[in-house]
């Protein structure tokens, strides 16, 4: 069973969706589609903020530390006004950054971290705290990134994270 503090506001809960026993803690902040798999967490204090027609993904045993920003629409603050249009006032905004944000199966985003759009952080990524993830960063599987902006700084042991979650379900299995 999931997880979701009613301390959490989700602005599009017809698309919002969680994985069995993922849990979403209190204060978090959701402005796009979101898609949770199993048995990740979502630490307090997080914002993934895009609108409606963008999509953040988390996958499985996966997690984002307390405070992380996903941005999947950012203003261009060089060539653009910085402020909210409304809607029916159509497009004026010229430079929006604007992309889905996909974060992968085993992955994690460490502490007041910043992750920008159009980023795909792949399976078993891990992203280091007070790190900067650039839009269209890149990044490659099983890799530890740290820094502003990120950049690789090791590689991740694939095969004791897989055992360790072999370990995990089978333990759960016995206890069923």
């Amino acid at each position: 069973m999931p997880i979701v503090s009613p301390n959490t506001r989700i602005r599009h809960p017809d698309a919002f969706e969680i994985g069995p026993n993922s849990i979403v803690d209190d204060y978090c902040y959701f402005s796009t589609q979101v898609r949770i798999g199993d048995w990740s967490h979502v630490a307090s204090g997080c914002s993934v903020a895009g609108g409606a027609d963008r999509l953040f993904t988390l996958g499985s045993f996966s997690s984002l530390s307390s405070g992380v920003k996903v941005w999947c629409t950012s203003d261009d603050f060089v060539n653009d006004m910085v402020t909210i249009v409304p809607s029916e006032l159509g497009e004026i905004k010229e430079n929006v950054v604007s992309g889905d944000v996909l974060i992968g199966d085993y992955t994690a985003v460490g502490a007041n971290s910043v992750v920008m759009p159009r980023n795909e952080l792949p399976e078993g990524c891990a992203v280091g705290a007070l790190s900067l993830v650039q839009a269209d960063a890149g990044l490659e599987p099983w890799t530890v990134y740290a820094g502003i902006p990120a950049r690789p700084i090791a590689s991740r042991n694939r095969e004791s994270v897989l055992r360790q979650v072999e370990q995990f379900q089978a333990r759960l299995a016995a206890r069923s």
